[in-house]
């Protein structure tokens, strides 16, 4: 990290309702440029906006006389069996946040009995990142360099650190129109180790540092990232049927349906609209994670009930990252596990597969 840059060192309980609320606490201790840079999205911010609104049409219908006291929200993916279907998803430069960057977080995932993902963009050493979630399960996040020399140092150095899975983001070969960073003169302040052979990070623009990165992605990429990992391989940033098919037929191990948190294309389709058309195409053949727009348990009960295995969260972790650390991390999984606890009960579903099984309603007054 530049020693110009200050952030939160704060560490512990972080008293909060909501993930709205948690936000408004976080916009005050972290620098400006760096909260524009983790809050905001492309262009208008239509499509970020929309991620969170769309959960709206669809509804959940009331299920009672169930029997049911403590509903059972572990779930099992690639094997791995975890004490929630919520996930983290990739986020770059934790430090932004607090200065305990990665480390922090992975040790509240950890704790929180989940999946963390690490990104190529991390602000830590994946030693370090590795070391601070214990044994606790990792993914890893795949951005591909131009030059196949550095892919296979970084994916060899992925499953050095024991990586479970690789998660190959497709929609961001070009940085979206982050017109806040613009305002801000946002560069990054942090380096960032993972692909420090072709991207230092620090004074790069978002779209500098993604025009570091290949641009020219191909469905060859799926079979050169197994063959030399032997690893199962996400493809993130699916959000049609044609594109679920396509992905699947060129040897993906699992489909990622996101739109970037609304940080790439402007005034495309909302994450959760995309989902159930998606879902029908994968037809159960392969694992699909979930994110973008996701702030209540009710949303992670939609997208599981639309077609989703787990769900992947980013921002709301790192606004607990920021007023708490490593605790704060936690207390953000307890919220979401504890309105998902609540969630289940009034719906009827004692378990995660009862969920999926549920026919959600249109929304009649939409």
């Amino acid at each position: 990290m530049t020693t110009d840059f200050r952030t939160s060192t704060a560490e512990g309980k972080v008293n909060f309702v909501n993930v709205y609320d948690l936000e408004k606490a976080a916009s005050l201790v972290i620098p400006t440029g760096a909260f524009g840079y983790i809050s905001s999205g492309a262009g208008d911010m239509w499509t970020l906006e929309q991620n969170t609104k769309s959960f709206n049409h669809k509804v959940i219908a009331p299920g009672v006389l169930r029997n049911i006291e403590n509903p059972d929200q572990s779930t099992t993916i690639l094997g791995q069996k975890i004490s929630t279907p919520i996930i983290m998803a990739p986020v770059a430069a934790h430090a932004l946040a607090n200065v305990q960057g990665e480390a922090a977080t992975c040790k509240g995932v950890a704790e929180s009995d989940t999946i963390y993902t690490v990104s190529s963009y991390a602000g830590q050493t994946y030693e370090g990142m590795r070391a601070a979630s214990g044994d606790a399960p990792q993914w890893f996040q795949f951005y591909m360099s131009k030059n196949d020399d550095d892919n296979i140092k970084i994916l060899d150095l992925a499953v050095k650190n024991g990586a479970k899975a690789i998660v190959l983001t497709a929609d961001a070969t070009v940085g979206g129109n982050r017109e806040i960073d613009l305002r801000n003169g946002f560069t990054f302040p942090i380096a960032m180790p993972i692909v420090a052979s072709y991207q230092s990070g620090v004074g790069q623009t978002m779209d500098a540092v993604y025009k570091s990165s290949r641009q020219n992605l191909s469905y060859k990429d799926i079979e050169f990232i197994q063959k030399h990992t032997n690893l199962p391989v996400f493809v993130k940033g699916v959000q049609t049927a044609e594109d679920a098919e396509a992905v699947i037929e060129a040897g993906a191990d699992g489909i990622w349906v996101s739109n970037h948190g609304g940080r790439q294309l402007d005034g495309g389709r909302a994450s959760f609209d995309s989902l159930e058309e998606v879902a029908e195409a994968v037809n159960k053949r392969v694992p699909i994670v979930f994110d973008s727009g996701i702030r209540r348990a009710q949303h992670v009960f939609k997208a599981l009930a639309s077609g989703a295995d787990v769900v992947a969260i980013g921002r709301p972790v790192i606004y607990g990252l920021a007023l708490g650390g490593s605790e704060g991390v936690k207390e953000v999984f307890d919220y979401f596990k504890n309105e998902l606890k609540m969630v289940m009960q009034l719906a009827g579903t004692h378990n995660i597969e009862e969920i999926k099984n549920t026919k959600l309603r249109k929304n009649e007054y939409m």
